[in-house]
């Protein structure tokens, strides 16, 4: 079996139609995470002549220097160096969602010209990092995934039209979860739905390191000196953070940035960390990867729906398989803020949600 990897790589250009240094920004990248130049060379397979000579070339393209050595400090981010970093990162953390899912359709086309595969099946799931881990898992065993990340409406809306086998969609547990819950119930009744839990997980306020503006709790968001960063409309994490905004009596008018909006948790979290904003919604594990402070407010449960008649199909069983093991369990119970212990367990809706009783 084929991997597909597509990855955003961008360029500079001075307007004479001549890119500047197609590597610069991947150098620089390189030399914020290692620490030294000569460490980025390595992970590069660049010599260090050339690395300096493409560090001298964005010197002069841009009028200021993008790193400085220190004694004793290795190789330092200049302001601009850093804002093309931070630019990067936040490309990266917005764009990768959707070349996963053309990945994963590119692959599932060549598995299915090489060896004529019949019932790969069909997942259509709200990103998180759980469902990356499992799609790499299915890769490393060589099973075919047909994924494709929308939002947890969407997903669960095509499983009700037959347009995959699977949806994956979250639900906040405790006092939100019934009005949550509305969103979903009527496709997953229509699909007569059995539900497949893959973690539990941990939500809440993402601020920058240090927590600077001193960010407590919800109320905060209404104050004029902080800058909110938002998920997009219709996704799962903004029908919570509405239904939270609105049980504090918080109008979205009163939010600084409630209009500006991110498509993943690790897209939030690269903008606050980039020091676009002071605040955003989302999971827990990104803030750790960026570096950011962490409040947490609430927990939801991620499930995998699918239809009653098929949890028993050949499709399905590598599925159960893969999220009732010991290995897949430790890859997620180590990411920050998520939990596997019930990964795999099958529910009906009633025995899932007993109030919609």
């Amino acid at each position: 079996m084929f991997r597909v990897s597509i990855r955003p790589q961008w360029q500079l250009d001075r307007g004479e139609g001549v890119a500047v240094l197609p590597r610069l920004v991947e150098l620089l990248v390189h030399i914020d995470e290692a620490g030294t130049l000569r460490e980025a060379c390595r992970r590069m397979n660049l010599s260090y002549r050339y690395a300096w000579g493409v560090l001298r070339e964005g010197q002069r393209a841009f009028g200021v220097p993008l790193v400085a050595s220190r004694r004793g400090r290795g190789a330092v981010l200049s302001p601009l160096g850093e804002k093309l970093v931070w630019a990067d990162r936040r490309i990266s953390a917005r764009l990768n969602p959707v070349f996963d899912s053309l990945a994963s359709e590119l692959e599932t086309e060549i598995e299915r010209a090489l060896t004529h595969a019949q019932g790969i099946l069909r997942l259509h799931a709200s990103h998180g990092f759980a469902v990356e881990a499992l799609r790499s898992r299915f890769h490393d065993q060589q099973i075919p995934l047909d994924l494709k990340y929308c939002t947890s409406v969407e997903a669960v809306t095509a499983l009700a039209r037959g347009g995959c086998d699977m949806a994956g969609f979250h639900v906040p547990v405790g006092e939100y979860e019934k009005p949550t819950l509305a969103h979903y119930l009527r496709d997953l009744r229509a699909s007569d739905a059995r539900l497949v839990l893959l973690a539990t997980r941990r939500l809440g306020l993402m601020t920058a390191r240090g927590n600077p503006k001193q960010v407590r709790g919800l109320q905060d968001l209404a104050r004029e000196d902080l800058r909110f960063v938002n998920r997009q409309p219709g996704g799962g994490t903004r029908l919570l953070i509405d239904q939270m905004l609105k049980h504090e009596k918080i109008e979205p008018r009163r939010v600084r940035g409630y209009d500006t909006h991110e498509f993943t948790h690790a897209a939030v979290a690269a903008y606050i960390a980039s020091g676009m904003a002071d605040a955003g919604f989302g999971v827990e594990t990104p803030a750790h990867r960026f570096a950011l402070d962490f409040l947490p407010l609430i927990s939801e449960r991620y499930f995998f729906a699918c239809r009653a008649e098929s949890i028993d199909s050949p499709t399905m069983q590598p599925v159960l398989a893969e999220l009732r093991s010991a290995e897949f369990r430790a890859v997620i119970n180590a990411l920050p803020g998520y939990d596997a212990m019930a990964s795999g367990q099958v529910m009906t809706l009633a025995a899932a949600f007993p109030a919609i009783q």
